[in-house]
């Protein structure tokens, strides 16, 4: 499936039910969120209820840093979060775990819940790069990905099935390079603390997720020739008890108070 983002005319037409609540969650942007620049008003009252949102692990600030100003503008609104890896959330999904919103760091996932018929149409909403996470001062000299398969470095690598992991093996096969991990770790964050703790010398995360670790790791930057195209999608599962308040999570993750908190986290927007 073609992932695209929308147009708001499209979006309105789709679910009717979504114009109150993406003009309210998304207050800032109200009106057009496509290609013509075109704002309006928003009149329509507040979005209201529970809404869980279960999202990639490398979401978890901006997502967080985004919640204070989505219930300044929805004060009925109550916002629960379920950080995890991806393939963790959707096997969740799939076996009935209650819901609202998906925020995938991959398509090859979200894919999953397309097939099923568990998810509204996916809308991408940010993209990021990959970067290598090693102990502060880089102790261990890593320049780029070729040192990380040499003898004595410690590395620790996501799951298959975790997107990170995954993105980072197709990258190191394409450079025909084998790297054996001393662990594969369920997301982002548990790889991250193997290297703050001491346990491992290096990791690969996103960029994101460097600079939120702010002094305890340095960076080590991953050529863009080498990046893989890394893409989040975002949508409304179907069994939500809370439609209105979904889809106007998802259009505030494009064009609203989420996509802003993601762009001062340092991800990169949808085109």
């Amino acid at each position: 499936m073609n992932l695209r983002r929308p147009s708001l005319a499209s979006a309105l037409a789709a679910m009717a039910i979504a114009a109150s609540a993406c003009s309210s969650m998304s207050h800032s942007t109200a009106g057009s969120t496509g290609t013509t620049g075109s704002t309006t008003p928003s009149t329509v009252a507040p979005v209201t209820g529970s809404l869980t949102v279960f999202a990639a692990a490398s979401l978890t600030g901006a997502f967080n840093s985004a919640k204070p100003a989505l219930i300044a503008s929805n004060p009925g609104l109550s916002i629960s979060y379920d950080f995890a890896g991806t393939n963790t959330l959707v096997t969740q999904i799939e076996q009935g775990a209650p819901a609202d919103v998906i925020a995938s760091a991959d398509t090859t996932n979200m894919n999953k819940l397309v097939a099923t018929g568990l998810v509204s149409t996916p809308t991408v909403f940010a993209r990021n790069k990959l970067e290598i996470a090693v102990a502060p001062g880089n102790p261990k000299h890593i320049t780029g990905l070729a040192d990380l398969a040499k003898p004595g470095v410690t590395v620790v690598l996501e799951a298959p099935g975790v997107p990170s992991g995954d993105y980072t093996r197709g990258v190191l096969t394409a450079l025909h390079l084998t790297v054996t991990p001393k662990s594969l770790e369920t997301d982002v964050k548990s790889a991250l603390t193997k290297v703050t703790s001491g346990e491992a010398d290096a990791t690969v995360v996103y960029v994101t997720d460097v600079s939120a670790a702010g002094s305890t790791v340095s960076g080590v930057s991953i050529p863009d020739a080498d990046q893989p195209a890394i893409t989040y999608p975002i949508a409304v599962i179907k069994a939500s008890r809370n439609q209105a308040a979904a889809e106007a999570f998802v259009q505030s993750a494009v064009s609203g108070d989420v996509q802003k908190a993601l762009n001062a986290a340092g991800f990169l927007p949808p085109q």
